[in-house]
Parts: structure tokens; sequence; C-alpha cells
């Protein structure tokens, strides 16, 4: 059973064009006239999306797992659809938080990562607590990397968010706030090169399903992702990256492309293009004397369905690259390539 949602205006918006809430219960009579809304994409992603996705590789594959050669922490911020306001309930327009970590093990040619990622959508809370280790291949100047990721997954879901046609349905009779936690993992391979960089990577490969003891089935169904950039320098002060990612669920697909020109490693700007959904501005600019710190900022215009959302999405990010240690035997050249 499929469902429609009642966005902003009254405009009904097909479940195809937002991101699902996937719980598809197997019942005759039930109409959300509520607040489900997930960020826009064209195909039914249950992941959240973030605009500087060249940024945050460590979400999309675990191979990514050390491969910068630097301890670096990450803190991102997302506010979806600013000033969106639901039909009936509470929840407010989707925000994301992910705070995440990635550090070489130089000892064993590796890498560890890990991050937790808290997705608000409307009556659902999705948390994520996941942990990764990539193994990295040296091939001439090149990095070729294996990795793993495993942790648990949480759904919440606020049920007195929903409005249902036929109150008095024996199947629905839930209330409140329920959760439930499962486990999750997925693989990626990752390869890293000068002037370029590739990667594939597999999402929620167990399937974990949600019921909240009711006849549904609500799964978390696998995703693959591929990443991939190049770099082009124009002269000593001024770079460009080029980058791309595509997002399938093997039923729909998605892509985004982008360009950043860095100028004397310090600041950057640029644009990005989200298929059939938003055109993205990116900015950001390094501190402190290493540039060791980083503010990345993405502003996100809705193109496309801009009756049944609001046209505008913000998205802040924090990282700091940690000292090398000078006992890691490794000599390490910062570079805005890989580090942000």
């Amino acid at each position: 059973m499929h469902f429609n949602y009642i966005g902003v205006d009254g405009v009904i918006i097909n479940e195809v064009s937002l991101r699902p809430f996937y719980v598809e219960f197997e019942v005759r009579k039930l109409v959300f006239i509520g607040l489900i809304f997930l960020a826009g994409q064209l195909y039914g992603q249950q992941d959240p999306q973030f605009s500087q996705y060249m940024f945050n590789t460590l979400y999309y594959n675990p191979a990514y797992s050390g491969v910068d050669g630097v301890t670096k922490l990450t803190a991102l911020h997302r506010s979806q659809w600013i000033g969106y306001q639901p039909s009936f309930g509470g929840g407010g327009a989707p925000t994301t938080e992910l705070v995440s970590m990635t550090s070489p093990i130089y000892k064993i040619n590796s890498g560890f990562g890990a991050y937790i990622v808290n997705d608000k959508l409307g009556p659902q809370n999705n948390l994520e607590a996941q942990a990764s280790f990539a193994y990295h291949l040296g091939i001439k100047e090149s990095k070729l990397s294996f990795g793993l990721r495993a942790g648990i997954y949480s759904q919440t879901i606020n049920f007195d968010e929903y409005r249902a046609t036929d109150p008095n349905d024996p199947l629905l009779q839930s209330s409140g706030k329920q959760s439930q936690v499962k486990p999750d993992l997925a693989a990626g391979l990752f390869y890293r090169a000068t002037k370029y960089y590739g990667g594939v990577s597999f999402t929620h490969l167990l399937k974990s399903e949600f019921d909240f003891g009711l006849n549904q089935r609500n799964a978390l169904e696998t995703h693959m992702y591929v990443t991939g950039g190049y770099y082009y320098d124009f002269n000593f002060d001024f770079k460009m990256q080029f980058s791309g990612l595509v997002k399938t669920d093997f039923v729909k697909t998605s892509f985004e492309l982008g360009g950043i020109g860095y100028y004397k490693d310090t600041m950057w700007g640029g644009l990005s293009f989200r298929q059939s959904e938003a055109v993205i501005i990116l900015l950001g600019y390094s501190f402190l004397k290493d540039k060791s710190l980083k503010f990345g900022y993405g502003f996100d215009y809705i193109i496309k369905d801009q009756q049944a959302k609001q046209p505008t999405s913000h998205e802040f990010m924090l990282t700091y690259e940690l000292p090398v240690n000078p006992g890691s035997g490794k000599k390490i050249i910062r570079t805005p390539r890989y580090r942000h």
C-alpha cells in the first residue's frame, strides 16, 4: 500500500517525490493528514542527504576511514525546507545532525572511523551509531582501501502525530512514542590517487526490519553509493575540484554533480546540482595557521515542487584536524584536496 501526504497549502505530495516513511501498513482505511515529509529526492531514499557530500565521504563509504592520513573530527547540521509548517501535528521542517571522526592506524596500514547521525523527520526520528574499519593497500603513489562498517540503527515513531480515517481500526491502536533498535552493516571500496578518487559502497546489507508490533514491513533497503572526483590545478594559488555522487536503492537512482574552486588553500566556493531537486551554493574558509580548522556552508534552492516544500535549506559544517603525531613516521603535507 502506498501513501500520499498533505503538505503546505493542502498540496498532495506523492511519496515518490519525497524520501518516504517506508512503513507499509497493511490496513485498509488509513490516510495521513499530518507531517510525514523528508528530504526531497527523485527516488525512495531512506538515508539523509548532505549537500556537502564531497567533504563527508566517511558517511557514504566505510573504506574512507583513515584515508586522509590525519585524525579528523567533523560536526554537521542540516535544516531542510526552512519555514515549512505541517498541516496537522507538530515536528516542523526536517533536520539532521552528524558527528564523525576518522583516524589512520599506521602500524597495520589501516584506518578507523565512527559517526553518529540524528535524522528528525516529522513524527519519525532515525538515530545511527556506526563504527568502521578499513585496510589500506599502497599502489605506487595511490591508495586502495577496503572497508566494513557495523553499528545500530534506531527508529522512533510518535504515533500521536498521525490521523487515521478510522480511529477504531484494531491495527492502529498504538499511541505515543515507540522505539526499536536494529543492527546495521555496510561495506565499501575506495581508491585515491594524486589527481582523482573514486569509491563504491553498499549500506544496510542486513535489511533490518521495524514492525512496532503491527502488521507491516518497514525494512532498511540496501543502498549503493558511487562517489568520484577530479582535481585540476590552474596555477599555484587556484585549484578546482569536480565531484559526483550517484545514489540508488536499486529501484530508483539519483545523482549529484558539483564544482568547487580553492584559493590559496584557504577559502573555497562552488556550485552543485541535485538531480530534479535543487541547485546548491557551497562556501568555506580555513582558520588557524596550519588551516586545520575549517568551516563550510551549503545553501540549497529548490527548483522542483516548490509548492509542496519551502524553497531553501541550509547546511553548516565544522571540521578540525588534529596535529600530526611525530611518532607516526609519516610526513603529512596538508592539502585541501582530501582534508575538509
